[in-house]
């Protein structure tokens, strides 16, 4: 399988400016008034930028809050507000942009940019647009969030523009604008402080329920994370392999991802042990590279031992080199596969104590087809038969010997494009169990968790120092307090399975 090329890593950085919502806000307004006004700025003349000088603060408001879930539905209230104050609305640029919105999110996404990437069909774009209409991500998927967002930067510029061009002094005019953008800074603070509050709970303290452990209880650790598998649609799907293993290891049913709940954020959080505020990873969208703190290879590092992290080139943005990139540009019905063979390659060559393999294909699936749907239990099945045969190719070769298995999701997804991010119905509580000889057999944990805790919880497990930074519990109820050899051996998953 390839690895994820240089050219991939920069253009999976490229594409999150216009898949991430906070970037393409902005870049689509201004790419919106450049078509709208090419026939100006072909003939040399430029007046139309000035009335951006207007808009500015509006831009800036507009990237800080995001108006996440039902918040979304205030966002008319602004343009409603400056329609009856100016009274002006400029039906053909609003037709123009909505136009531009639909064709980008509908067709290019939904159907050339997964045709290309990933297989899917040239007429996806029959079920794509309805779920764009219901997403409710933190992306540029979500219609509800950008249409009333941007009608209103591109009515306040256009406006400004015009009034500049009547003879109209840029000073009162940016005056009469910025104040209006005051009370909408407003409006927006008093909305978020005060109905924005779903966020998980943040664990005020470092991870000290357990002493930082001085000797490993397993050799070895296998991190299993399929990316974006929803749990109530995990229970839906036949996975009999997944579904004995955890009924044989320790379920923690109540695991709860971080906010926002994004790929590179809930990794980053996930193998930090803490949150976005400390590590800096906030979005897909790195503009700094590098999480800010420790990370669990780093811990690893610290006693001689080594950890790896197989995933897809967004990953490199917080973890640089201990990532071992796949392309992400291959049919979705091979991806899994050729992912779990290169890990049987990283197993065979490298010997890490830690690997941390993502299957990307039920997120994909979620995220171009929806969760709602048969296809996206198919990768949930296919996902548990590929981990089945990965597990027993380890049992073959004695890797499970001492070594301790953890299964989980970096978040659900929600209705529409697979939505994930503000945690929507879907997105909050994800799979999460252990399986090995260190490991509690037939136990269930129903207190609340979060993801957090995965990183000191490996970090105990191998005998490593927790990350500078871990927040997160060791998952202490997880751990058998003492077993034989003998009850090591009966409780190998094969021989548990007989």
């Amino acid at each position: 399988m390839k690895e994820a090329s240089r050219f991939e890593k920069i253009a999976a950085r490229c594409w999150n400016l216009l898949n991430e919502g906070k970037p393409f806000t902005p870049i689509f307004v201004v790419g919106t008034m450049m078509i709208y006004h090419a026939a100006d700025w072909m003939g040399g003349s430029w007046g139309w930028l000035l009335g951006l000088a207007a808009a500015l603060p509006l831009f800036v408001i507009y990237y800080v809050y995001d108006y996440p879930l039902f918040l979304r539905n205030y966002l008319w209230i602004p343009y409603v507000v400056f329609l009856i104050v100016w009274s002006f609305a400029d039906a053909s640029l609003l037709l123009l942009a909505s136009g531009l919105y639909f064709f980008f999110t509908v067709f290019f996404w939904g159907t050339l940019y997964y045709h290309l990437r990933i297989g899917t069909s040239w007429w996806n774009f029959t079920r794509f647009w309805k779920l764009v209409l219901k997403n409710s991500d933190s992306t540029s998927g979500n219609a509800q969030e950008q249409l009333p967002k941007c009608f209103l930067l591109l009515s306040v510029w256009e406006y400004a523009s015009r009034q500049i061009e009547q003879g109209t002094a840029l000073a009162p005019l940016c005056g009469a604008l910025w104040l209006f953008a005051a009370g909408v800074w407003l409006f927006s603070w008093i909305l978020h402080r005060n109905l924005f509050d779903w966020q998980p709970e943040i664990i005020p303290t470092y991870t000290n329920n357990v002493p930082s452990p001085t000797a490993p209880i397993s050799d070895k650790v296998y991190v299993i994370v399929i990316d974006g598998m929803r749990k109530d649609r995990f229970e839906a799907a036949n996975a009999p392999f997944l579904k004995r293993l955890r009924a044989q290891g320790t379920e923690f049913a109540q695991m709860e991802t971080v906010y926002p709940a994004r790929t590179v954020v809930c990794f980053t959080s996930m193998l930090t042990g803490t949150y976005p505020f400390e590590h800096g990873i906030r979005s897909n969208m790195v503009w700094k590279l590098g999480a800010k703190v420790e990370t669990i290879f780093d811990s690893l590092r610290k006693i001689g031992k080594t950890g790896r992290l197989l995933g897809i080139a967004h990953l490199v943005d917080s973890f640089g080199d201990d990532v071992e990139t796949v392309t992400a540009v291959m049919p979705n019905d091979l991806a899994d596969r050729y992912i779990i063979e290169r890990a049987k390659r990283i197993v065979e060559e490298q010997h890490p104590d830690l690997l941390v393999v993502q299957l990307i294909a039920t997120d994909q699936t979620g995220h171009s087809r929806g969760v709602l749907y048969d296809e996206y239990i198919e990768k949930i099945e296919e996902a548990d038969a590929l981990i089945a045969e990965f597990v027993g190719w380890l049992e073959e070769r004695g890797e499970l010997e001492r070594a301790t298995l953890i299964v989980c999701a970096d978040h659900g997804q929600a209705d529409g494009i697979g939505g994930h991010g503000h945690l929507d119905e879907g997105e909050r509580y994800v799979p999460f169990f252990l399986y090995g000889p260190a490991i509690e057999a037939g136990k269930r944990v129903d207190e609340k968790k979060s993801l957090v805790s995965l990183a000191p919880t490996i970090a105990y497990l191998l005998g490593a120092p927790y990350p500078s930074h871990s927040r997160g519990p060791v998952l202490i109820e997880a751990m058998r307090k003492e077993e034989s050899d003998e009850e090591a051996a009966r409780h190998r998953l094969f021989a548990g399975a007989q």
